[in-house]
């Protein structure tokens, strides 16, 4: 019988390379509260784990779909940065990096991988960062 992750184990299971694990965990608990109004999180969640799963495009998908109902959502905005930096839109990367940067302008490499280098697999934190620098984050 296959156990029930929640949220946080989700997230957990994204950024330690496991994201199938992920991604089944939020696609159920949006099935079985289909109008959370917290919902961009699963949205966010699912963005994360494509990500992990190197699947562009639909990373690229559930960010912006996260983005549409909350904005202000930072690490969607990563993802949806780093899913187009790697699928080539480069235009659409650089765009979103200088809002990113409005929205946390001492973001840099340095300090995005110090930050996440404690709860994240060095392979997806290598993943974000090839992303972030081909978009233009400062290195600094």
């Amino acid at each position: 019988m296959q156990r029930w992750l929640g949220k946080r184990e989700a997230g957990f299971h994204a950024f330690s390379e496991e994201p199938d694990l992920a991604i089944e965990a939020l696609d159920r608990a949006r099935r079985l509260s289909p109008f959370d109004p917290l919902g961009f999180l699963n949205s966010a969640g699912l963005a994360i784990a494509h990500l992990a799963a190197r699947q562009f495009e639909q990373a690229a998908k559930w960010a912006s779909r996260a983005l549409s109902d909350q904005p202000r959502l930072t690490n969607a905005l990563r993802v949806k940065i780093v899913a187009n930096a790697h699928l080539g839109r480069l235009d659409e990367a650089r765009t979103d990096v200088n809002r990113m940067l409005v929205l946390d302008p001492g973001l840099t490499i340095t300090r995005y991988r110090a930050l996440s280098a404690h709860y994240m697999a060095l392979e997806i934190l290598d993943l974000y960062v090839v992303g972030l620098r081909l978009a233009g984050l400062p290195e600094g």
